[in-house]
């Protein structure tokens, strides 16, 4: 199958998309991840990134479509993925389905991750990591076993800048502003199947799992 994972930061995408990797046997091509791969692999698409993520600046629409491209050839995806972070905006989505067309192929289910804000916020500054051994932490999911240190090294447990209130805020109205229309973008195409997240992980997955088997019965 073919999946594109839509959500705010925050929604549970990655911990969902591992539980699909076993059992549909597909991999998952997440954005951040293949983009650093291309610039240590220093491919063409990869050297191009570089030059934007030393100095600062988002990596263009053109750069991430072409690292994801190149991915998917190279490793001979076509037949099946799961994308965690692309598209990201409209022109990835448009550029995504012509790569598909090109290949007498389309995308078979968008899931869309949904939560509510405040459960977003509260879940991502709960988040900690070991200042010592970078050992990751949620105080609400995965606490350590005693208050503020690691339980591998003893080290003091720190909230990341990323991971304060102000932050994830603003990670979200960035969210809203360039990715949400997406929603509209795929629910025009029929493909959107809606997943409430702010539930346990094992039942968010039951979810999953009744859209992608009502997608393979043609609902």
């Amino acid at each position: 199958m073919r999946i594109v994972l839509l959500g705010p930061p925050g929604a549970g995408k990655g911990t969902q998309a591992k539980m699909m990797e076993k059992d549909l046997g597909v991999s998952t091509l997440s954005t951040g991840d293949i983009i650093r791969l291309a610039i240590k692999n220093q491919t063409p698409w990869g050297k191009k990134a570089e030059e934007f993520v030393k100095s600062g600046r988002l990596v263009p629409d053109d750069v991430v479509i072409g690292i994801v491209k190149e991915k998917i050839d190279q490793d001979n995806l076509w037949s099946g993925f799961i994308l965690d972070g692309f598209p990201r905006t409209i022109k990835q989505a448009e550029a995504l389905e012509e790569m598909l067309k090109e290949k007498g192929l389309s995308l078979d289910v968008v899931l869309y991750f949904a939560v509510d804000k405040e459960e977003v916020i509260k879940r991502l500054s709960s988040r900690r990591v070991c200042e010592n051994c970078q050992t990751p932490y949620n105080l609400l999911s995965n606490p350590p076993q005693r208050d503020e240190l690691c339980d591998r090294c003893g080290g003091k447990l720190i909230q990341r800048d990323d991971d304060k209130p102000e932050v994830i805020r603003k990670r979200l109205e960035t969210y809203e502003e360039e990715t949400k229309p997406l929603i509209d973008f795929y629910e025009e195409r029929n493909l959107l199947r809606v997943i409430p997240s702010s539930a346990p992980i094992e039942e968010v997955y039951d979810r999953v799992k009744e859209a992608l088997k009502e997608v393979a019965a043609g609902q």
